[in-house]
Formats: C-alpha cells, structure tokens, sequence
C-alpha cells in the first residue's frame, strides 16, 4: 500500500511540474509576442526603432543573393551594413504593416509588408518573414526572408 502511495505521489509531482512548465512556457510565449507587437506598432507610427530589441550580440542572417544577404553577427555590423545603407535610400523610410504573428517556444515569427517610397520617388513594396529567437525581451538571433528581386532594385539602382 505504501508503495502505491509514493508512486501516485510520484506521479502527481511530475504532472505539477509538466504544468508548471507548461504554463510558464505559455506565458513566455504572451510576453514575446507582445514585445514585437508593440515594436512593429511604435516603428509603424513612427515612435520607435524596431531594431532596439536587437541584442548586442544578435545573429541576423538575410536569406537570398541580394545585395545584403549574409549573416550578421552582431547589432553594430547588422545596422551599418544593412539597415543604415538601405534607409539611406529612402525619401520615406519603410512602414511595417504585420499580417501575422506566430509564436513557438522562445521564436516568434513575423510576416508583414513593407511600403516605402526610395529617394528617386519611386515606391518599394516587400513582404517580409521573419524568423526572432527571442531571449530575455531581446532578439537574439533571427533569419529573415523576402523579396531579394525588389531590395536589389532599390539597392542598385538608388546610391
């Protein structure tokens, strides 16, 4: 008798501590997704920079042969070479519209639009995916999809 008692004992500790993980994951997961939410919303309207929840030492790898495909691997290189270069082509920077947030785990996943208009007043429009590992409120890797076609026309096209 006694040993049915441990092992249900057992057993009930183990489902508490599943459901502890569990919740505690869940709620990892509401807090991510809020955190970029609310940055896609503050670099849409303007009040924010998105790329202020990269870590110092994020991995940002851009997908493709674009011009600016490669992996990054830190938020100074990420910025200089590739967001810093591209908004210098813009006469409006680009605003992010999300179509959809996915999230699993620590990743959250990202697709939206971009609409901006380059320098030479014509207009890019580019849908995104983006793949964000998040630890402690911060980016920490990240794998980004998109049109490369459309980056490299404004890329070559506008200096």
């Amino acid at each position: 008798m006694k040993k049915i008692n441990v092992v249900c004992l057992i057993v009930v500790f183990f489902i508490c501590i599943k459901t502890v993980n569990a919740q505690s994951l869940n709620s990892m997961e509401k807090t991510n997704k809020v955190i970029i939410e609310n940055a896609f919303k503050k670099w849409a309207d303007g009040t924010g920079n998105f790329f202020d929840l990269l870590h110092d030492d994020v991995k940002w790898t851009i997908t493709g042969t674009s011009a600016i495909s490669k992996v990054y691997y830190n938020k100074k290189q990420f910025i200089d070479e590739a967001i810093v270069p591209l908004n210098k082509r813009f006469k409006v920077k680009i605003v992010p519209e999300i179509k959809k947030l996915y999230v699993d785990g620590s990743t959250v996943i990202a697709i939206w639009d971009g609409k901006a208009i380059a320098s030479d007043g014509l207009p890019y429009d580019n849908t995104y995916s983006w793949y964000m590992t998040m630890k402690d409120g911060k980016i920490i890797e990240a794998v980004a999809f998109f049109d490369t076609i459309t980056l490299d026309a404004i890329w070559y096209r506008v200096k």
